[in-house]
């Protein structure tokens, strides 16, 4: 009987990709031996862009306590918005005023009991004016209450003895807000005589929604823009973020559709997985990715890859390859757009590379044996022998 042995090519092929198996091996992989990357990452340096290679830090306790210091500080390095003191209301244009004048009539709101004083109070005008019966024109805008009333009681003095005069707001309209994003209600607030922190604002519109990203609100204000952080105000009672608003502020609350971060490689499913309230560790990223394929991971190497644009990037490594070495994982706090990758196991990418390799030598073995019948039923194997 004839034994079938591969032809010397395909031995050839199979010994030479066997030599450089990795480089040829399907899939990623990376080196946990460099201090940093082989490829130059595109980043923001001073305002201008620039390449940089991203270094490669081992995970230990002191890299684990360093992070979650820097994550709680992130929000101080952008600055915070100016404190603004609050004083008293100050009409303006397009504010309503209701204005009585006790035991005359004629002087108040005609038809009053039929009437809203909303609808039918005294406008403050565009360019800041009103007028009244007996006073003429006054200059009302950047007035408080307090100031308009006495000085339309010095003036009705003279025609009226001993005035008893009152002035309110009937609708404030002369300040606003706009309260935009993920709030149950979004769209322009007024100001009133209450003072309206951003936490009120919010509050005003009927509280962020489902999708909003609670660490992520953004107060634009004569030209530029402070980042607030909600989250914290909540569960941290950090208020000095928490300034009043003024007239034309807008808060944008955003959604969390940027917040997530990337679990490929060796894992039971490879997915981006979303932030919960901007936070989520290396072990929860990989425990909501199905955990280890325990038949191709390479536990030893885990990396987090961080390429923030606006600060220099960064390559985490961690060797869970004990189990302990899972708490760091569990303290390990993850930042968005943060790219977790799970290495492939040495055997694994061998077997991918022979994967690949037998059906080329299987054809060189089949294309190398072809019977002629010219020469007996004779393969050209045999033939050469001779």
């Amino acid at each position: 009987m004839m034994r079938s042995t591969l032809h010397p090519i395909a031995c050839a092929v199979i010994l030479g990709l066997a030599v450089g198996g990795c480089g040829f091996a399907p899939g990623m992989y990376m080196s946990s031996l460099t201090d940093s990357s082989d490829i130059d990452i595109p980043v923001n340096k001073d305002g201008e862009p620039s390449t940089e290679r991203a270094k490669i830090t081992r995970i230990t306790a002191p890299v684990v306590v360093e992070q979650s210091e820097m994550q709680r500080k992130l929000f101080d390095a952008f600055g915070r918005p100016p404190k603004v003191s609050y004083e008293r209301y100050r009409l303006g244009p397009r504010d309503i005023l209701s204005i009585t004048v006790w035991d005359h009539p004629e002087l108040t709101i005609p038809a009053g009991e039929f009437r809203s004083a909303e609808a039918a109070g005294t406008i403050i005008n565009e360019d800041g004016t009103l007028f009244y019966p007996y006073v003429g024109v006054v200059k009302a805008a950047g007035l408080t209450v307090d100031q308009l009333r006495n000085l339309l009681i010095r003036k009705i003095a003279t025609y009226i003895e001993n005035p008893q005069l009152d002035v309110r707001v009937a609708a404030y309209r002369s300040k606003k807000v706009y309260v935009v994003g993920e709030v149950k209600t979004a769209g322009i607030q007024f100001i009133n005589d209450i003072p309206m922190t951003i936490a009120e604002a919010v509050n005003r519109a009927g509280g962020v929604s489902e999708i909003a990203d609670q660490h992520l609100l953004t107060l634009s204000r004569n030209g530029k823009v402070y980042p607030i952080d909600l989250l914290g105000m909540y569960e941290n009672g950090d208020l000095q973020s928490n300034v009043l608003m003024q007239d034309g502020d807008i808060l944008n609350v955003w959604d969390n559709s940027l917040n997530k971060v990337f679990v490929i490689g060796e894992v039971g499913s490879q997915r981006s997985l979303l932030m919960n309230k901007g936070r989520m560790s290396l072990a929860e990223a990989i425990g909501d990715a199905g955990g280890f394929d325990l038949a191709s991971a390479n536990t030893s190497n885990v990396f987090v890859i961080r390429a923030n644009v606006s600060a220099k990037p960064e390559i985490f490594h961690l060797d869970v390859s004990t189990a302990d070495a899972m708490l760091l994982a569990d303290r390990f706090p993850l930042q968005a757009r943060d790219v977790v990758y799970v290495d492939t196991a040495g055997v694994t990418r061998w077997n991918r590379v022979i994967s690949q390799i037998l059906p080329t030598a299987q054809t060189l073995q089949a294309s190398t044996a072809t019977h002629f019948p010219l020469w007996n039923g004779q393969t050209t194997t045999q033939i050469n022998a001779r």
